[in-house]
């Protein structure tokens, strides 16, 4: 199998002319079957609009439109009419502003939160002990039922707003629509992760040999 690992290669080729010229790692040189097969996807009318459209905002907005502001001009330039928001309950409040910024700039909102369905933990297996707050009710995370309730409603366009890690994996395995991310669930970090990056080398160094794991 050959190797790929983009995250130390020296010279970033394949952002030039010379992109033949990567490290013998590179996918550019050693997975030209891969790269094949996702250009045959683009000339599907549908798809080469979408990555066609993604590009031009980039551009419009490069350092100028905040994430928020790219999404919708991107849902405006690709006709996006009905917006699905899957909201993790505990950013219930942040899930309202959006909503309500979506619709004062001419979209349908469709909202729906983790919980829907109000199941019990203990259906998906959960031993009490297992919970947050062993003793008491814990309704489970559902974002298949998100996923489904997007899909029947058929949404045009999805945004993922703060869904825990794993949970986000199934909302993506088993929706339809194409969905972009505004923001991920971090507790610890103001839902910022990527900060536990930059202050790897620093107060976050316990990342890098995480106790209890080899």
């Amino acid at each position: 199998m050959p190797k790929v690992d983009c995250a130390i290669c020296p010279t970033q080729a394949c952002r030039t002319p010379e992109r033949d010229k990567g490290p013998d790692f590179c996918p550019t040189k050693t997975m030209r079957s891969a790269i094949e097969q996702a250009l045959e996807r683009y000339r599907d009318p549908q798809v080469r609009e979408f990555a066609r459209a993604a590009s031009c905002i980039e551009a419009e907005g490069y350092g100028r439109w905040s994430r928020l502001e790219e999404t919708m001009r991107f849902c405006h330039r690709m006709g996006f009419k009905r917006i699905g928001i899957a909201c993790c309950v505990g950013l219930i409040e942040e899930g309202r502003i959006l909503r309500n910024i979506l619709v004062s700039n001419g979209f349908e909102v469709v909202c729906v939160v983790c919980k829907a369905g109000g199941i019990e933990k203990e259906t998906i297996g959960l031993k009490d002990e297992e919970k947050i707050h062993p003793g008491s009710y814990e309704a489970m995370c559902n974002p298949i039922a998100q996923a489904f309730i997007l899909n029947s409603l058929n949404t045009d366009f999805n945004i993922m707003l703060g869904l825990c890690v794993g949970h986000d994996s199934l909302f993506l395995k088993h929706v339809n629509s194409y969905t972009t991310v505004l923001a991920t669930k971090d507790r610890v970090l103001a839902h910022n992760p990527i900060a536990a990056l930059y202050t790897a080398q620093g107060y976050y160094k316990k990342l890098h040999h995480l106790e209890g794991e080899s």
